[in-house]
């Protein structure tokens, strides 16, 4: 593989992008910058530098639009929870679900039901946050014990045991995710306030960055603005009546959904299709709850609702989409379309090319050689997808372990680890974190940065042991 001028900028654009999130600071500017800039050198033409940095966006806000909807629909939702819950329950449930469904429709569930009342119960809200991404897309995500596709991905491109590869996985996502989780409660205990200390708290100040405002009170706190179309007697009892019905009918699909995964009747409801169906009920609980409130006002007060959902949710997350369009750009399944390439012409794959000549640095030594597919494997993970690196992780545990002592399941376990938890959602602003970060009322750009020490720490140990065990 000879690496392009393109190429090298784009890898000097990916480090100036990871160097400004680490030293706080936007990586908007950087990467519309790279981005155009890349896209020129590579076209040679400045028209198709310009066309890309539109494109790239355009192809972002599309693969990102369907967390943007379902943060809409939910936002409301949230109003009408009360209850108390611990850091390690809701880590705890998070990884149940998580496994069985994938984090996609479990981030809903659980920060519908869970993470208001984490946080009445004295639970930071960035401290949430970060539970659900370590817990979800950190721990189950990087397992993916039950379902197994990332280790049958991660087994086939190594030619080795599904079973074995997904057993490992399971042992370093559990010491990855304790260790990482480990370091957040230190990190945040001194911010944990007792239950009644919590009730006293402004819930809002956790998205005061975006100068809105979430209230996570019960149903009966609805706005000034439906007051008046109906009593205060009437007010209080619709508004006790959703602070039950809206628990009540996410548990239920909670409860569906697992009855699908057991062996019931109906088709498995996983990823896309969960987070869809959790997002059409929370449009109907709207609906029922715009009728309550606002009689035949709902007529009109309906839009406003969802027009303040859609709001909440670009305002929040709207900075996210120039920045995966950049790493976008550097995916061969992307660059295509970004690039307004014909169909019969070479697709450039800026990221994974780059780590396909890195591989022939690695020396044939096994701690080298597991830290090398680490390192590769988050860089895969830069993405925002996670999966898309497990061939490229496998094949290189394949292919490298003649030589090192380490056995070829252990390796794809460690790649598969390095890429899911960067690219399924912890480290990077890009991914779907930004549905953790939506829901919790917190920076997404912060969340990233604030999990970039634990998880990175929990990924090198575990490395370091599955080295000392296997």
């Amino acid at each position: 593989m000879e690496l392009t001028f393109a190429h090298w900028l784009y890898a000097f654009v990916t480090l100036a992008v990871i160097t400004t999130m680490l030293f706080r600071k936007g990586v908007v500017l950087p990467t519309l910058l790279g981005t155009m800039l890349v896209a020129w050198v590579y076209t040679g033409s400045m028209v198709g530098g310009l066309k890309a940095v539109f494109n790239a966006n355009l192809v972002a806000a599309k693969e990102l639009f369907s967390i943007f909807l379902i943060i809409t629909f939910m936002v409301a939702l949230l109003k009408s929870l009360k209850d108390h819950v611990a850091y390690l329950v809701l880590i705890g449930i998070t990884f149940v679900i998580s496994l069985f469904f994938w984090p996609t429709p479990a981030i809903p569930l659980i920060c519908a039901l869970l993470v208001p009342a984490a946080i009445r119960a004295g639970l930071p809200a960035m401290g949430a946050a970060m539970a659900v991404a370590m817990a979800g897309q950190g721990m189950a995500l990087s397992s993916d014990y039950i379902m197994q596709v990332a280790p049958m991905l991660s087994a086939k491109a190594a030619g080795v045991s599904t079973d074995i590869v997904a057993t490992k996985a399971f042992v370093l996502s559990l010491f990855t995710g304790t260790t990482a989780l480990s370091i957040t409660y230190l990190l945040i205990r001194k911010e944990i306030k007792k239950p009644n200390e919590a009730e006293n708290r402004n819930l809002s100040d956790s998205v005061s960055a975006y100068n809105m405002q979430l209230d996570l009170e019960t149903a009966s706190q609805v706005s000034a603005a439906t007051e008046k179309y109906i009593s205060d007697k009437e007010l209080n009892m619709w508004g006790k009546v959703f602070a039950v019905l809206v628990p009540l009918s996410m548990l239920g699909v909670m409860l569906y959904m697992f009855s699908t995964k057991l062996g019931g009747t109906s088709v498995a409801l996983e990823g896309g299709d969960g987070a869809a169906f959790v997002g059409g009920v929370a449009i109907v609980l709207l609906v029922l709850a715009s009728t309550a409130f606002a009689r035949m006002h709902a007529l009109d007060k309906i839009s406003d609702y969802i027009t303040e959902g859609f709001v909440f949710a670009f305002r929040a997350m709207g900075p996210v989409i120039p920045i995966a369009g950049f790493f976008f750009l550097g995916s061969g399944d992307f660059a295509a379309g970004i690039l307004s390439l014909a169909e019969d012409a070479a697709k450039p794959a800026f990221l994974f090319d780059l780590v396909q000549v890195a591989q022939s640095t690695i020396p044939q030594n096994g701690f080298l050689t597991a830290f090398g597919i680490l390192i590769i494997g988050i860089i895969t993970g830069l993405d925002g997808s996670g999966f898309s690196g497990l061939p490229l992780t496998g094949a290189l545990s394949g292919a490298l372990h003649t030589g090192t002592g380490i056995d070829p399941t252990t390796l794809a376990a460690i790649g598969q680890m390095g890429a899911i938890w960067t690219g399924g959602g912890t480290i990077i602003a890009w991914s779907s974190l930004v549905a953790v970060a939506g829901f919790c009322g917190v920076p997404i750009l912060e969340l990233a940065r604030k999990n970039f020490f634990p998880v990175l720490t929990g990924l090198f140990l575990a490395t370091f042991l599955a080295i000392l065990i296997w």
